[in-house]
This record gives C-alpha cells, sequence and structure tokens, in this order.
C-alpha cells in the first residue's frame, strides 16, 4: 500500500472524521448512528492511502 494522500488532505480528513465521530454524541435516537460514516475518512487520513484514488490514479502526497 503505497501513500496516496498528502498532508493537507490528511489533516482535513481526521478533522472531518472526528467531527463526524462527535455525531455519536450531540444527536439522539437513531440518526446519531450517521456519525460512524466518520471512520472512514479518519481511517483513510490515519493510514495515508484511499482507494477511491486508485481508479483516477490521484495521489496528493509528494513525490518521494
Amino acid at each position: 500500500m503505497e501513500a496516496n494522500v498528502g498532508g493537507v488532505d490528511r489533516i482535513v480528513r481526521i478533522v472531518v472524521g472526528l467531527g463526524l465521530l462527535s455525531l455519536l454524541f450531540v444527536l439522539e435516537g437513531n440518526a446519531r448512528w450517521w456519525g460512524l460514516i466518520g471512520l472512514v475518512p479518519l481511517a483513510t487520513g490515519l493510514l495515508r492511502w484511499c482507494p477511491a484514488y486508485l481508479p483516477f490514479g490521484i495521489k496528493t502526497c509528494r513525490k518521494p
């Protein structure tokens, strides 16, 4: 797995992921479970790899 998520992209993904996960504590009822969607951007930000970038050949990280 070669990294394809760069620095700014990574930070944005982590912040958005944590923001969505906070919905688990803010919302009530069944709507709160939509916050689990935040696991996707959080995981891709922490792993620095996004499977959605592969088919398009997108890389936001610097070349080594």
